[in-house]
């Protein structure tokens, strides 16, 4: 198993091919689980952690950045070994009826921004955090307060580099020409969903992110685990989630179609979807969020298979995208 490393889009930090996404900590995996799961992550080199400050989901928002804290507070250069990021925008309260507009609204308001930068790198027991993402867009928050905030805490020392998430190709376009005005270096990265199964970005979010120099992180390789041997699993009467069970019902011919290449191929599906990831050059890092160290090593294995063109176009038959980049994908 060989873990790469790879440039976070024009910024000069080298990040691995694989993010170790956390949002199942405290929520589908214990404090214990999650400890041993970051300490193998380390073990494999993979140096790239994700969270945000709502994760935590049903104990309380902000809970798992808590349990990465203590598990950075243990010392033993780990913090000095990763790279930290974070995200910003979703509401962040320790109780369900806790609500404060500045604080626990949906937002990108320059107080909301210092304010929940600040209880992140408490709750991560942390005096930095390398890469700072803007989770969701605020239609109603202009670029030039947003980028105030995040200029103050670079320069004061508490982030390091911007990115965003869940943006589309015009808002990327929009933040990097705000920062250009103002001679800065912008957003390094977006985080989105991508798969085998929804390839949306490959319209305008991907180009964007190439036009500018930015990394590209996607999130959900698996779909959810619909393209981890989904039909197999119901066929064997394992359990799976109503989410799951609703997309094959939707997806149920290009799954079986895909079920069956992987069986001929010999590649497990969720290894092959990992791979699929792994050959995209405009890809950094895929984020997996493993509930086992088992579904971690497997994901890692995904980083030795090779897949040849013969095989990619198959799968582009199964899976055929939104015929590339805009405008050529609809137009002439």
């Amino acid at each position: 198993m060989a873990v790469a490393y790879k440039r976070l889009g024009k910024s000069g930090v080298l990040v691995s091919n694989i993010c170790l996404g956390t949002m199942n900590f405290g929520w589908h995996t214990s404090v214990q689980d999650s400890f041993a799961i970051m300490d193998r992550a380390l073990e494999l080199g993979i140096n790239f952690f994700d969270t945000a400050d709502v994760y935590g989901w049903d104990t309380y928002h902000g809970y798992t950045e808590e349990i990465i804290g203590k598990w950075l507070a243990q010392g033993g250069q780990r913090r000095e070994n990763i790279v930290l990021a974070t995200k910003v925008f979703n509401p962040a309260h320790r109780e369900k009826d806790e609500w404060e507009p500045n604080r626990t609204g949906r937002n990108l308001s320059s107080m909301k921004i210092r304010r929940h930068l600040d209880a992140s790198l408490k709750r991560l027991q942390t005096d930095v955090i390398d890469l700072y993402q803007v989770h969701h867009i605020d239609r109603d928050c202009s670029w030039e307060e947003a980028w105030d905030a995040f200029e103050d805490i670079q320069v004061q020392g508490k982030a390091v580099y911007i990115g965003s998430s869940n943006f589309a190709g015009w808002h990327i376009a929009a933040a990097c020409e705000s920062a250009r005005r103002r001679n800065r270096q912008g957003l390094v990265s977006e985080q989105s969903i991508y798969n085998l199964n929804n390839r949306m970005v490959e319209l305008e979010v991907l180009p964007a992110c190439e036009s500018y120099g930015m990394g590209f992180i996607p999130y959900s390789p698996v779909a959810g685990g619909l393209l981890a041997g989904a039909l197999q699993k119901a066929s064997d009467g394992r359990r799976s989630n109503s989410w799951v069970t609703e997309k094959i019902e939707n997806a149920r011919p290009q799954l079986e179609a895909y079920e069956s290449l992987c069986r001929e191929v010999g590649i497990e599906p969720a290894i092959l979807a990992m791979a699929w990831m792994f050959q995209n050059p405009r890809v950094t890092a895929p984020i997996i969020g493993p509930r086992t160290i088992q579904q971690l090593e497997d994901a890692v294995k995904a980083t030795d298979v090779t897949l040849d063109k013969e095989l990619l176009g198959r799968l582009d038959a199964i899976f055929p995208g939104p015929g590339g980049a805009a405008p050529e994908a609809y137009a002439w």
